[in-house]
């Protein structure tokens, strides 16, 4: 539960220092002295989104901080997921909002996202205000009401799940069947794809070979003319003498003065290893004079070859290894295709599965609707019964609808407060006092649903007077035994029932406008809900009227 509570620069609250105890905790205060800033503070510090606007003008930031006690394991676990550690039992929150726009949050120390704050904050406190009782006008919310109260809310994830799933596998084959009207074309496209380029044989680097003997065939003259020369200048002829004979020659004459002059031994061993050299280079020019027929039949041929090569490129990719890899595409998606048949087989089974699957889930989910509608609506007119509204009607409606993730009917609370009258949609009957009614019997239904330590309720006694808003009072009472609440009201017979009471009051300063909040002592309370009930001056009648209340509750 929430034991203490620090508010530095908030709003017209310069400081304020609060300690809550178990049990009802009420606010009073006149209209605009800052009661709903107590529970905007408690919003900050559970992670809700804050305006920079709500820092106290002329300081530099607003400071929050909370302590909680009393933790359960759910929460003992979150704070250690979020690396903190929790010290002697209390749980620290420090929520910094910045007057530039920045906030910061920790928790027992160790530093959070406001996401990570929110998910703890709906584990510690629940707050109910204005906006819980328009969410009445919402019909999705009555679905979520029966659904609670019934516990089927496992259940109703459980169909979620299957129609989910169902819906995919549905998708799936659609996107089959159109796929499979395209078949008989993709496969033919594919296979003439695949056939035309396994057919033209090629191989990595032959365009690049087919370019370079293109380009010697079209220079055959002269290297023809030059490999002829070369030859004539290495063998020589009837006429000439060539280098290999004058490097043979030149070798046996230094190998001759070798024989007298040890000191040319070097020399003659390396003329030796060069005319090895060149009678080797010669032989080759020879061999490719003899051996080089460039034949314009295969420039024909070579073109040929290019030209289809150069036609797949432009089909299939910038180069052979494109090529080839289109053909590698072509083969894994023909497989794919002819895969269809067996993952349509797959899923038909699944969807038949899943078809009864969804059938009796939704079945049993509408069922056990039915059940807890007719319930919820009992309890809920018991609760309003009490509340000071005994010829109310309350109905739960159940009507089918087209099937959704959640289920295949829609709710509707359908209420008449007077005799005589039919029931109506909440949003089109309900007065506001009515309304905080209604809210406030809900909760009180749900709440062994509620597993949450702290409840907050923000004016839920708008509209109300008299005997209902004492019938509301004892419903906060009832529903303080099991766990904390903490009320706003403007009410004294709610006031009165309070176990801890705290007056929230202006102070007008010489230069700024502050809000103090004060634990009220039994004289304290005697004077703020005599003042609750005044329309002006506080007589000694009220003061006594209202000692008379903070007995008779506290019986």
């Amino acid at each position: 539960m929430l034991n203490a509570l620090f508010i530095q620069n908030l709003a017209v609250i310069e400081k304020a220092y609060i300690e809550f105890d178990s049990g009802l905790n009420v606010f009073t205060g006149e209209t605009g002295a800052g009661k709903s800033i107590v529970i905007d503070a408690i919003g900050a510090i559970l992670g809700k989104r804050v305006s920079k606007d709500i820092v106290r003008t002329g300081t530099q930031k607003a400071v929050i901080s909370a302590v909680f006690g009393d933790l359960d394991d759910e929460q003992i676990c979150k704070i250690k997921e979020m690396g903190a550690d929790i010290e002697d039992g209390e749980l620290i929150i420090i929520r910094e909002i910045s007057a530039d726009g920045r906030s910061s949050a920790r928790v027992c120390g160790f530093p959070v996202t406001a996401a990570s704050l929110k998910d703890l904050g709906d584990t510690l406190i629940n707050i109910h205000g204005q906006h819980d009782t328009k969410l009445l006008f919402s019909t999705d919310s009555h679905l979520d009401l029966i659904d609670t109260f019934g516990d089927i809310m496992p259940l109703r994830a459980e169909y979620s799940h299957i129609y989910k799933t169902l819906r995919k596998i549905e998708t799936e084959l659609a996107d089959i069947a159109n796929e499979q009207s395209q078949k008989s074309q993709r496969i033919d496209e594919l296979s003439l794809q695949m056939e035309e380029i396994s057919d033209a044989a090629l191989f990595e680097g032959e365009d690049t070979e087919l370019e370079t003997e293109s380009k010697a065939i079209h220079n055959a003259a002269r290297i023809t003319e030059s490999l002829s020369s070369a030859d004539m200048e290495l063998n020589g002829n009837d006429d000439f003498e060539g280098a290999v004979d004058k490097i043979n020659s030149a070798t046996s004459s230094l190998d001759h003065a070798a024989g007298y002059y040890s000191d040319l031994a070097d020399l003659a061993s390396k003329a030796e290893e060069i005319s090895y050299q060149v009678v080797d280079l010669a032989a080759q020019v020879s061999s490719f004079l003899s051996e080089t027929n460039f034949s314009p039949g295969r420039q024909e041929e070579i073109e040929t070859r290019l030209d289809e090569i150069y036609r797949l490129k432009r089909k299939y990719g910038d180069s052979i290894a494109d090529i080839l890899q289109h053909y590698e595409d072509c083969r894994k998606e023909l497989e794919k295709i002819e895969m269809y048949d067996v993952r349509t087989v797959e899923l038909i089974t699944h969807k038949q599965k899943y078809i009864l699957k969804e059938s009796e889930t939704r079945e049993l989910l509408t069922n056990e609707r039915r059940i807890s509608a007719e319930q919820f609506a009992g309890r809920i007119k018991n609760e309003l019964e009490f509340l000071d509204m005994p010829a109310v009607k309350l109905i739960a409606e159940l009507s089918p609808c087209e099937p959704s993730a959640n289920g295949a009917e829609k709710a509707e609370l359908l209420i008449s407060a007077n005799i005589g009258e039919l029931p109506k949609p909440l949003a089109k009957t309900a007065s506001g006092g009515e309304l905080s009614r209604i809210m406030l019997a809900i909760k009180n239904v749900l709440a062994d649903k509620d597993e949450i330590p702290t409840m907050i309720f923000d004016e839920v006694d708008s509209g109300v007077s008299g005997k209902a808003a004492q019938k509301i009072g004892l419903k906060l009472k009832q529903a303080a035994q099991n766990r904390q609440i903490i009320c706003v009201t403007h009410l004294a017979q709610i006031a009165a029932l309070g176990d801890t009471h705290f007056l929230i009051e202006k102070t007008f300063g010489s230069a700024q406008t502050s809000t103090a909040v004060n634990k009220l002592d039994f004289e304290g309370r005697k004077h703020e809900v005599a003042r609750i009930m005044s329309t002006g001056t506080i007589t000694e009648l009220m003061l006594q009227n209202a000692e008379e209340m903070l007995t008779a509750a506290n019986k």
